[in-house]
Parts: C-alpha cells; sequence; structure tokens
C-alpha cells in the first residue's frame, strides 16, 4: 500500500487504504504511536471482508507537523474529514487511547458517518494525576533524553506478550519521534483537555464496544474505567485477560475475534 495524504486547512494527513470490498473500518492510532499500531488487526479485518483505513494522527509518522493545535476534538474532526474524502462510509470507526475520545467526537458530530465505534485502551477524560507523578511525566519530556524516555515507557504498554517484531517497531518509532517537530505533538495532544469529548459521549448513537486490557498500565483501575465508559455510551466491554495497553496488537487473535465479532453485527448498518 502507498501512503496517501488528506489535505486539512492546518496540514496535512497520512494514511493508507487496503482498497478491499467491503464495509469502510477507520483505525486511528494513540498518542505517541504510529499507524503501523494496526499492523496485525488490518489482516484480520480484511479477511472478514472490510475495507481498512489506518492514519497517521497530526504530528505523527508521515503526517506534517506544526499544527496549532493537537486536541482529540480536532483529531475526530481528521477522522469526520477522511470518511467524507474516501465518500465511503458510513464507517466503523477504531480508536486506541487518546483516539478513543475522537471516535467519540467523531461519532457524535457525524452520526451519518459513523455506524460503529471501538474505543481500545480509551482516555475518553482527564484523569487525575498524584502530584509526583506530573513532576516524574514533566521531567520525563522536558529534556533531551524525552524520546528514549517515552520509547522506553511504551514497552511497559505490552506487559505479557510483546510483538515478535517489537524490537525493530520501537526503533522504527524511536526514529519517527526524534524528526523535527514530532515530539512537539506528542507533548500537545498531552496537554489538550478532553472535556470537549468527555461532554459529548452521552451524544455518541452508535453501537460502541469498549476494549480494555486487565494490565493496561494507564489506568489503576482497568476493568472500572471500562465499564464506566460503557455506560456512558451505552455499549459493552471486553476485557481481554492479560493484555496492555494495546491488546489488539499484544493479543491480536483474541482481540481481533472480539472486534470482528462486533462489527459483523452491524454489517448492514456499516454500508458497503
Amino acid at each position: 500500500m502507498m501512503t496517501e495524504f488528506l489535505r486539512r486547512p492546518e496540514g496535512v494527513i497520512a494514511y493508507d487504504d487496503t482498497l478491499s470490498p467491503g464495509p469502510l473500518v477507520v483505525c486511528v492510532p494513540s498518542l505517541g504511536d504510529v499507524r503501523g499500531e494496526y499492523r496485525f488487526l488490518r489482516p484480520l479485518l480484511v479477511q472478514a471482508g472490510y475495507r481498512v483505513v489506518t492514519m497517521d494522527v497530526r504530528g505523527h509518522g508521515e503526517s506534517s507537523t506544526g499544527w496549532p493545535d493537537y486536541a482529540a476534538a480536532s483529531v475526530g474532526a481528521d477522522v469526520v474529514a477522511l470518511i467524507q474524502h474516501l465518500n465511503a462510509g458510513p464507517a466503523a470507526v477504531i480508536g486506541t487511547s487518546m483516539a478513543a475520545a475522537a471516535a467519540v467526537w467523531a461519532a457524535a458530530e457525524a452520526p451519518e458517518l459513523v455506524g460503529r465505534i471501538v474505543l481500545v485502551g480509551a482516555f475518553v477524560r482527564d484523569m487525575p494525576m498524584p502530584f509526583f507523578q506530573k513532576i516524574g511525566l514533566g521531567a520525563m519530556l522536558a529534556g533531551p533524553w524525552r524520546v528514549a524516555a517515552w520509547t522506553a515507557y511504551y514497552g511497559s504498554l505490552y506487559p505479557t506478550a510483546k510483538p515478535a517484531d517489537f524490537a525493530a517497531y520501537r526503533a522504527a518509532l524511536k526514529k519517527n519521534l526524534a524528526e523535527p517537530g514530532r515530539f512537539a505533538a506528542v507533548k500537545g495532544m498531552l496537554a489538550a483537555p478532553k472535556a470537549p469529548c468527555t461532554a459529548r459521549l452521552g451524544q455518541v448513537q452508535a453501537p460502541a464496544l469498549v476494549m480494555m486490557g486487565s494490565k493496561d498500565p494507564d489506568f489503576p483501575n482497568p476493568a472500572a474505567e471500562a465499564a464506566w465508559l460503557a455506560e456512558q455510551v451505552r455499549g459493552r466491554v471486553v476485557m481481554v485477560e492479560g493484555a496492555g495497553h494495546y491488546p489488539h496488537a499484544e493479543m491480536p487473535a483474541v482481540a481481533g475475534a472480539a472486534i470482528v465479532a462486533f462489527l459483523q453485527e452491524g454489517a448492514a448498518s456499516i454500508g458497503a
């Protein structure tokens, strides 16, 4: 697949497209990661009969840098624009971590374009952080060691089973994040409030699947956070036992089967 680009008023979004027949699924990666995050889930979705588009969010991967803001709501607007550009909706939208908030915003903003959402390891609200963690995070992101520190932390997000290509993938991610403007995007997304997305949880009409790894280190109680979110969007929860922040990459067979089953329930509503 060749990288394609969606031109937005403030920058360019990179994406790839399997161009396979079937309903459209748009996959949106987490903060600090790139569209390759979905390298294991994508073939499972194609095999199940879906057209899969994976995108790089603002400032990440092959998307342009220097955006005026990196808020989840703005990423959600990019998702809506991409579906409109492809003229293939309604689509299912899969969002990981911060991108789950973007998926929520897109579903609330354009219900005619978003037929289903899958929210993985979802950060959809601003979480309180103990003072010592704030200090530690600030120190990690402030110095010349920030890319190395971030990619070292990235390893902790796969607590049980790292992918076979993990070392090479993390090395490529580290190289990408070291490019000019990339880490500014990471910091911008971390700093941006999620309140505009949180406020739209009750507006989501699309059926929703909330997927969470039982060992996700980003949440004090992953199961409780998943249950809270599912209640807000009137969705269901799938807990992936032993997985961390990326169940679809750490345990793709288990997570992928659950996602495919959920999407197939609504194949008629997603459209071809």
